[in-house]
């Protein structure tokens, strides 16, 4: 298994062999370099540390810059650890991974940051249908109703569904079909929606 970093560009369709339509998510795996690698007699575990995306110097801290500037690398937006990459001995710092690690592959796992959507009440949030119009609701469609109970016990439960905070968290779409990998751009095209916001980062594991 691998993964690499990439960006959600936005979504599109393409057509199959067979002329139909077929709505796909473009995504920009890479170039992901190797920032670091770190392996169980050094750190306890093995695992590739790979950074994408430049970003400028004056807006990182000088100590996070020397991670940088000790394997020859420009300034990286972001850097994630993966520990599913075999044979971790044949990479060193200031490689740098492509999308080509996804040609053949079937299906993918894509995570990311789901759009957050503030505050919502219980028919957003919990697909609640919402309370009878009639007989004296007529200012209660979309309230939650009871929350709780009388004599026992006294409170309300832990994880009950109300109103709150809607999105923004981190959130996977596991086996989304590869349609196709484009390796001189460093695109690969999955079959249907993965979370979060255009621009927005995302983890593809193999």
């Amino acid at each position: 298994m691998s993964g690499l970093i990439g960006k959600k560009l936005g979504m599109t369709r393409v057509f199959d062999e067979r002329g139909r339509s077929v709505p796909v998510t473009v995504i920009q795996t890479g170039p992901c370099y190797v920032t670091e690698v770190r392996t169980k007699a050094q750190h306890g575990y093995d695992a590739l540390q790979l950074g994408f995306e430049e970003k400028r110097e004056k807006s990182i801290k000088k100590p996070e810059r020397g991670v940088f500037e000790k394997v020859g690398l420009k300034v990286m937006r972001y850097l994630r650890e993966f520990r599913s990459f075999e044979n971790i001995a044949n990479y060193k710092a200031g490689d740098v991974i492509k999308a080509d690690i996804f040609e053949g592959a079937r299906t993918v796992k894509v995570t990311g940051i789901s759009k957050g959507r503030g505050f919502q009440g219980v028919v957003k949030r919990h697909h609640f249908s919402g309370g009878p119009v009639t007989h004296g609701q007529s200012d209660r469609w979309r309230a939650p109703g009871s929350v709780g109970s009388s004599s026992y016990p006294s409170r309300v439960l832990k994880g009950l569904r109300m109103a709150g905070r809607m999105g923004g968290k981190q959130a996977s779409v596991r086996n989304l079909k590869v349609i196709r990998v484009d390796s001189e751009n460093n695109v690969i095209m999955v079959r249907g929606g993965v979370p979060g916001a255009r621009n927005g980062m995302v983890i593809i594991s193999r």
